[in-house]
């Protein structure tokens, strides 16, 4: 007999989410080359060149009249951009909810990012407004298109897999961002041998990162479903549904104080993340391909970090281990300002200690926060959860640019954001997280 004739519904169901679920992975495939190539490790030196190329003999440029040191020209952009990402999410989400057509709006969003992205090619001389510009759309278009992401979790995985299914999405991330830089590298520090000048190779890795973004997110285009919200769900239209939701978060102080702590060491997570090539090579004096070796070592020594720190959550408790990992992010930022210039090695001694305890300190936190979710709030509560770092994580960054701006100096604006470690660990360690993850009414983990 025809096996296809005598499958149950249930097994159908399973095997239309399976397909759903690896659609789903190869959007982390397609997005997270963007993060790595162009914010992590080519846009913030190359841009900063830029700006200095266009710069008046103070060093300073004037967008729209405004005197910029073209040092912090980059930090600046960055927080703009989370800025127009913060004003756009509540609306896409809302739209969104409204009318349980995401995958369009994640077209738009993927397909804007990939082109501004793909732009950067045309990068080059003094035309650091454009590249401020596209900097602006493709971040504030990439962080619309994670929420839009984020937000198919609930719907491809019952509670049972979720943890495996997005575990799954880092790692394809963290893969393919190490393809592509292995890529990145032979390019860069071939050029000559390929027949291009070395800031040609550069906005070839830039554009090519849109390229990859952009061909690779047809898959779960294709593979992801839209399902249409219930009429009850989709009552309340833009920021009032943000509003209800942040009413409903005020009845779980804790949760909302477990937040703040999470929002304030993320922001320095996540400027270390975008500044650090702009300190190694204009602080450190290192190459290019000096960068991208220490960015490939953190993407490898990352994937690693997150399965110890799992383990230690088991055997020591989540908030534990983030606190612990709070501690190694400051000893780590500590001994960055003390760097020689020109040391490559003593960077990549710096690059395994950030990759060590980055997957780690970030997967911890998602899944700790996820106790303190009231049940069957879930994609509500991770929405605004998504759209609250974003409304902080341009602090970092403006600090970063600021105190370069005032001092001229890149080891103290690297410096300046042991503060945020420092101020989140006191924030996480006075959450009393047993007492927030019953107050959620949730079942307490023995070990937590």
């Amino acid at each position: 007999m025809d096996t296809d004739t005598v499958r149950s519904p249930a097994a159908d169901d399973s095997a239309g989410r399976r397909r759903e679920q690896r659609g789903w992975y190869f959007y982390d495939w397609a997005c997270s080359v963007y993060s790595t190539t162009v914010v992590t490790v080519f846009l913030g030196p190359y841009l900063t060149t830029v700006a200095e190329a266009a710069a008046d003999a103070d060093g300073f440029v004037h967008p729209l009249g405004v005197p910029v040191r073209a040092g912090s020209f980059f930090a600046y952009a960055v927080s703009l951009s989370v800025v127009v990402a913060v004003l756009v999410m509540p609306l896409v989400g809302a739209a969104a909810d409204r009318t349980g057509r995401k995958k369009p709006l994640l077209a738009a969003a993927v397909y804007t990012g990939a082109a501004a992205t793909a732009g950067m090619f045309f990068l080059d001389g003094d035309r650091y407004l454009l590249g401020g510009l596209l900097l602006v759309v493709a971040n504030a278009a990439q962080s619309v298109a994670m929420m839009l992401y984020n937000s198919y979790l609930p719907q491809i995985a019952p509670p049972e897999e979720r943890d495996a299914v997005s575990s799954r999405g880092w790692a394809f991330g963290y893969a393919a961002g190490a393809l592509v830089l292995v890529a990145n590298l032979v390019l860069y520090t071939g050029h000559d041998s390929f027949g291009v000048s070395e800031s040609m190779a550069v906005r070839i890795c830039l554009a090519s990162a849109g390229l990859w973004w952009g061909a690779f997110a047809l898959i779960p285009l294709r593979r992801l479903r839209d399902r249409r919200a219930p009429a009850r769900e989709a009552a309340l239209p833009g920021f009032r549904q943000l509003a209800a939701t942040v009413r409903d978060m005020r009845r779980h102080p804790l949760t909302l104080a477990f937040l703040l702590a999470y929002l304030v060491y993320n922001d320095g997570i996540q400027t270390v993340i975008s500044q650090a090539s702009v300190y190694g090579s204009k602080e450190l004096g290192l190459g290019q391909s000096t960068l991208i070796v220490a960015v490939l070592l953190v993407q490898v020594l990352a994937v690693a970090g997150a399965l110890l720190l799992g383990r230690l959550a088991r055997r020591y408790g989540a908030k534990r281990t983030i606190l612990g990992s709070l501690v190694a992010w400051t000893l780590t930022l500590a001994a960055g300002y003390f760097l020689p210039a020109g040391a490559p090695a003593w960077f990549f001694v710096l690059a395994a200690g950030i990759g060590l305890v980055l997957g780690g300190s970030q997967a911890l936190s998602r899944s700790l926060f996820s106790h303190l979710v009231p049940p069957g709030k879930e994609a509500e509560y991770f929405s605004a959860y998504e759209i609250s770092d974003r409304g902080l994580s341009w602090l970092g960054p403006l600090l970063f640019g600021l105190t370069y701006q005032l001092t001229g100096s890149y080891r103290d604006a690297i410096l300046s954001l042991v503060g945020f470690f420092v101020l989140g660990f006191v924030l996480l360690a006075r959450v009393p997280v047993r007492r927030a993850i019953a107050d959620a009414g949730n079942p307490v983990p023995r070990r937590i």
